[in-house]
């Protein structure tokens, strides 16, 4: 890395390219030239204006992360006081500064990572770690990238890059000052093994061993106190998981459940500094997961939930005070995100904040939460606006308008998202988010049918869809296109029930989740019949298997990055290096994908490569030369078995990019043919 000067004038530039905002109001109404015109295709793939904006353990300053005014993400920290003036505290000419935390209101930790090479660039690069004083003074590199080159000084107290950041302790102690909580990570034939907590100085590169003793090996997980103190761990053989757990007053660890590695009772969720065990378990008929404690005397999870949230899987965390003594409140998501403050003061801050940006989630960050002289740092966001930041000061009930998180996107132009639950051919609680075209006015039906892209997302075992912007569907949206994006089952979030129902159903139910997800919206009048599938990774594969299952419902298909070649995602080859660990091919995949010796016949007839000869519909194929999630030999089978049968799908490879598009102009590249592709296929005349 090169660093570029960290003094001079670089918060003059920040201060005019950060976009204050001029009032509380931030929606302003369209020109009529502005809407005359679709939006750029650029707007929608532009790297953030602000990544990430937090808060310095006092509450006197505010560290963030942006490209604005440069060609590099750089980390800024932002005075508060008067006029917000942003001090330029690290960047560098090769490399984009990402994560980052606060230490103490004098030392910050970083890691970097170029976003300008495409995602490749982290099979051969680790993130690295870097401390640095808010002034840009004292830049100390702590744990160092692969094939990086730094002085003889910093290289004798920098550690591998096998070294990675697991906790910033809230509260420093004396013996402990300026420490972060930092693990080894032990490898076996690029499996990982276990990982070693230890203590590392900021300052001075240091480390020093945890007190741990007696803690179980083959530790994967840990969790830590507010002290920055390891309670409990996450051990694994074979197909068996272990939870142990040790509080202040045990000198032993104690095992809290021994289990299948697949059918977990509970799962760990934090720890607070009284020494609280958070955890969630399942609970009801769709056995969705609620927000509880173990009770250490009853040796089990407490049966009376914290938070549960009917519908949906807890999914959230404790808003903990700066001690970690004392939970304020909780942030979650159901159907959009939501903050229940248990604390009062919070509380009605909350209601004011919502009153002044409403039909938004503001998403609020304090230092000294609810008193007097309370600091707040707001993200308020919803469905149409990517977001924005302001600044609240208690003492001068002073708001103060920070940034935009992207340049240049007008919300009244982009497109609203919708909810809604349907039922699939088998009665199954089916979620679907829809996102409709901007011409269409929130809340209301189209004139009449429109084209339509089903969009199925990645995973699979992920939730796909959130209440917030985002720059596919908002991009498709915005050239006319209804996009339906199912949480067909095997998703999470919506109950254990829901997920274990996709267990070795790929190509199958929760294909067919995804056809009855158009079905619904063509019965609603909401899509009509020129429809197109789409999606990557795993909704790669499932547009893929679309086209072969359910040719009469979709005109085309656009698969990126997808799995095509079912046994060789379960099976693994000796020839083409993936990042798939054996534990998970042993004991995870035979599980929910199928044995790929018990269940042969299945995998094979759910296969895309197998069945390319079924696929008639034209398809656009996409894929990272360096992806080893789902390596470029799944696209080239398929493309041959296609050529074999007589169809040439469109083809593009990348050739630095990984599982997805890390470049922006990769980004922009796949969405211009994305866009030529659908007009080709979907727009009105089409064949």
């Amino acid at each position: 890395m090169r660093p570029h000067s960290i003094l001079g004038r670089g918060w003059r530039w920040l201060a005019a390219a950060l976009p204050l905002l001029a009032s509380m109001t931030i929606l302003q109404p369209a020109t009529a030239q502005a809407t005359a015109e679709p939006v750029a295709l650029e707007q929608f793939f532009q790297h953030p204006a602000v990544l990430d904006a937090k808060l310095s353990p006092s509450g006197r300053q505010i560290a963030l992360t942006t490209a604005a005014g440069g060609k590099r993400v750089s980390l800024f920290v932002i005075e508060l006081g008067g006029t917000l003036r942003p001090m330029r505290t690290a960047t560098f000419s090769n490399v984009d500064v990402t994560r980052f935390e606060w230490v103490s209101d004098e030392r910050l930790v970083f890691s970097v990572v170029d976003l300008q090479a495409g995602g490749g660039e982290d099979q051969r690069m680790a993130p690295g770690l870097y401390s640095v004083a808010p002034n840009g003074q004292e830049l100390r590199t702590l744990v160092r990238r692969i094939g990086t080159h730094f002085s003889e000084g910093s290289r004798d107290r920098s550690l591998e890059w096998n070294h990675i950041l697991l906790a910033v302790p809230r509260v420093q102690t004396d013996e402990l000052v300026d420490h972060v909580v930092i693990g080894a990570m032990k490898y076996d034939s690029h499996d990982l093994t276990h990982i070693v907590p230890m203590w590392l100085n900021v300052r001075s590169g240091r480390t020093r061993p945890m007190e741990i003793k007696g803690a179980p090996d083959g530790a994967r997980h840990w969790l830590f106190d507010s002290q920055g103190n390891a309670r409990a761990t996450v051990t694994r053989k074979g197909g068996r998981e272990f939870f142990h757990w040790r509080s202040t007053a045990d000198r032993d660890w104690r095992l809290l459940s021994e289990h299948d590695r697949m059918h977990p009772p509970f799962e760990l969720h934090s720890v607070d500094a009284k020494g609280t065990l958070y955890l969630t378990y399942n609970t009801g008929a769709g056995q969705y997961a609620t927000l509880s404690t173990y009770d250490f005397s009853a040796g089990k999870p407490d049966a009376r939930p914290l938070v549960s949230t009917p519908g949906f899987d807890f999914s959230g965390t404790l808003l903990l005070d700066h001690s970690g003594m004392t939970a304020l409140g909780v942030r979650l998501e159901t159907d959009t995100e939501q903050t229940l403050w248990f604390d009062a003061a919070m509380k009605r801050f909350q209601a004011e904040v919502d009153e002044r940006l409403p039909g938004r989630i503001n998403r609020v960050q304090c230092r000294r939460c609810g008193a007097e002289d309370m600091v707040a740092l707001v993200n308020s966001f919803s469905d149409r606006d990517p977001g924005s930041l302001w600044l609240y000061q208690a003492a001068t009930r002073q708001w103060q308008p920070v940034s935009q998180v992207l340049d240049g996107l007008e919300p009244q132009r982009m497109a609203s998202v919708d909810f809604q639950r349907i039922r699939a051919r088998d009665g199954r609680d089916l979620p679907v988010w829809i996102t409709l075209p901007p011409s269409v006015k929130p809340g209301t039906k189209p004139e009449r049918p429109l084209p339509t892209v089903v969009m199925v997302h990645g995973g699979p075992w992920v939730r796909g869809g959130h209440w917030r912007w985002s720059a596919m569907e908002q991009f498709l949206a915005s050239r006319g296109y209804l996009v339906i994006s199912p949480e067909f089952r095997g998703s999470t979030g919506y109950g254990w029930a829901h997920y274990q129902a996709g267990w070795k159903q790929w190509g199958q139910a929760m294909q067919d989740d995804v056809a009855d997800a158009l079905k619904w919206a063509q019965a609603q009048g909401l899509a009509d019949r020129r429809a197109c599938i789409a999606g990557a990774s795993y909704g790669g594969y499932a547009t893929l298997m679309g086209l072969v299952r359910d040719p009469e419902l979709y005109r085309c298909g656009i698969a990126w990055v997808g799995v095509a070649d079912l046994k060789l995602l379960v099976q693994g080859s000796g020839w083409i290096h993936d990042d798939i660990g054996k534990d998970t091919r042993r004991y995870g995949l035979p599980v929910t994908v199928g044995d790929p010796e018990k269940d042969a016949e299945m995998i094979q007839a759910n296969s895309p490569v197998e069945q390319a000869a079924r696929i008639k519909a034209p398809l656009l194929l996409a894929y990272g030369a360096a992806d080893v999630r789902v390596p470029l030999a799944h696209g080239e089978r398929l493309r041959s078995a296609l050529k074999a049968a007589g169809q040439t799908p469109e083809w593009v490879v990348y050739p630095d990019e990984g599982h997805g598009w890390r470049q922006v102009s990769t980004q922009v590249d796949f969405a211009r043919r994305v866009e030529q592709f659908l007009d080709r296929h979907l727009k009105a005349g089409a064949p």
